[in-house]
């Protein structure tokens, strides 16, 4: 097959630009496209060519499929990279690529729905002999099926959406009294989130493990697996950090567990770059959870663990070349840790902060890496993911991993909204995230010690907006001082009222 010589990128901020930053090396051309809301946006800056799309709701602009694919074709390129979320995982618009003549970097459309679909998903999988949680194999029809269901597989339960993922229409059921109005709101959210209301029904798997395994197949049947990620710590079901190798995981379970993902992706013949999730229990009984048909969000320490460019891979799959990877040579070397960088209000229920970002500084130093699309001056939109950033670090050990972990997040400053900087530096402090001794349920377990406000002194306050008021001033054109002042006397109130050393 012919070399990709042009790549739309069909996303936005730090994904765009990581993967343009592997096409640049490759010497492929990037097409960068954007909403009325990322006009400014760094990804826009980054690429050879960059197109309009629409307005700045997703759904008009990085979700319109007909105006991609038309972008595409009008600046010849030869491929779509669609990154994570959006349309990543749309059948329909891998479809539509591949009835205009562009290569869809990802899995087969007949792919993304046969694994799209939870339920079918979990038919697959056991009839590739790969153990899944106990539950319903089709969807939930009426309400008088979810209790007689629930009520035959006991409780605690999972109620999720059969075509959904990142969190969407789940709810945990624990008590009979709460079945009728949890099922209703997941169908609701599911509906709202994929337009489709069917849902499904597992057992809730006590104290859980989120183990990933990374797997690469190529067009030609060859599959091999990159090992696992740790991604237990989360909140409202998405993931804040990420470790590989994990420190639960045995040689003995990484070898079965990596077994069972390549099966999994050879059942479907699998294409590309993509995951196979498991949860796994307090014995190392280990099930399938489900399968992300695309790049993952944590996919770097994975590339820092192995030195493989998976974007690269991706591509080099999309041409149809062979995998030159062999699993007898891949070896994890060291130990890597991802933290993603929310603008978000850790300490008030994790709410997003988008707002105007005044002053950044990113850590820097051996083995520290950021993977990120904001600059100072930047305004962070209201439209998409709190995301901004993610900073991964790589070391010898799990120990000198955490150590440089916490020495980065001390370096990475950010004034003008609040960002999970702060939380994830409590999480590495932590007696039970140091040990390895973690599951999902890590942050309700240590919320106290997480969400903890540290207080500082009045006088140390007071110096503290002085000094931001001052530099306030000290970056503002002197001419623009008089007409801007009544600004500047509404952010000295906002800081004179905050009593709260973090919040400033």
């Amino acid at each position: 097959m012919p070399k990709i010589k042009k790549i739309l990128i069909a996303n936005r901020g730090e994904i765009a630009i990581r993967i343009m930053r592997t096409c640049r090396e490759m010497g492929i051309s990037t097409v960068a496209v954007f909403s009325d809301a990322d006009r400014t946006s760094m990804h826009v800056r980054y690429a050879n060519e960059a197109y309009h799309i629409g307005p700045s709701s997703s759904s008009e602009s990085y979700l319109n499929s007909a105006k991609i694919i038309e972008v595409a074709k009008m600046s010849n390129a030869d491929a779509i990279h669609p990154g994570y979320g959006f349309l990543s995982e749309n059948a329909d618009f891998a479809q539509k690529c591949a009835e205009n003549g562009i290569k869809f970097i990802g899995p087969s459309p007949e792919v993304i729905n046969q694994m799209g679909n939870k339920i079918q998903a979990r038919l697959t999988m056991i009839a590739a002999g790969v153990p899944v949680v106990p539950g319903t194999t089709e969807s939930i029809k009426t309400e008088k099926d979810a209790i007689e269901t629930i009520r035959r597989i006991g409780l605690p339960v999972m109620v999720k959406a059969a075509a959904g993922g990142g969190g969407k229409g789940m709810r945990m059921i624990t008590a009979e009294k709460d079945i009728l109005s949890l099922v209703r709101s997941a169908r609701s959210e599911a509906k709202s989130s994929f337009g489709n209301d069917s849902v499904y029904i597992e057992k809730y798997i006590l104290s859980p493990h989120h183990i990933e395994f990374q797997i690469l197949g190529d067009q030609h049947g060859n599959v091999i697996h990159l090992f696992e990620r740790e991604c237990s710590v989360q909140r409202r079901h998405q993931k804040m950090i990420e470790e590989t190798p994990s420190p639960l995981v045995t040689p003995e379970l990484r070898m079965k567990m990596g077994e069972c993902a390549v099966n999994a992706a050879k059942a479907v013949n699998y294409e590309g770059a993509g995951t196979i999730e498991f949860l796994v229990d307090n014995d190392l009984n280990f099930y399938f959870l489900e399968m992300n048909t695309r790049l993952q969000v944590e996919h770097p320490i994975t590339e820092r663990v192995t030195g493989i460019d998976l974007v690269k891979q991706q591509i080099l799959i999309a041409e149809g070349q062979i995998l030159q990877i062999s699993q007898e040579k891949l070896r994890q070397t060291g130990h890597a840790i991802e933290c993603r960088i929310y603008a978000e209000d850790s300490d008030n229920n994790f709410m997003p902060n988008p707002g105007r970002i005044y002053n950044i500084t990113q850590p820097l130093g051996l083995g520290v890496r950021t993977d990120g699309y904001v600059y100072e001056g930047y305004e962070i939109p209201i439209y998409y993911d709190s995301m901004i950033s993610k900073l991964i670090v790589w070391a010898q050990n799990r120990e000198e991993a955490i150590a440089r972990m916490k020495r980065a997040l001390y370096e990475y400053k950010i004034t003008g909204v609040k960002t999970s900087i702060k939380f994830l530096e409590r999480i590495m402090d932590t007696e039970d995230f140091r040990s390895g001794n973690y599951d999902t349920n890590f942050i309700e377990k240590n919320k106290e010690v997480l969400l903890e406000e540290k207080k500082c002194s009045l006088e140390t306050e007071d110096m503290i907006i002085i000094a931001a008021y001052i530099e306030y001033l000290d970056q503002m054109n002197i001419s623009q001082i008089s007409k801007q002042m009544y600004t500047a006397q509404n952010r000295w109130k906002k800081y004179t009222y905050q009593k709260n050393f973090e919040r400033l």
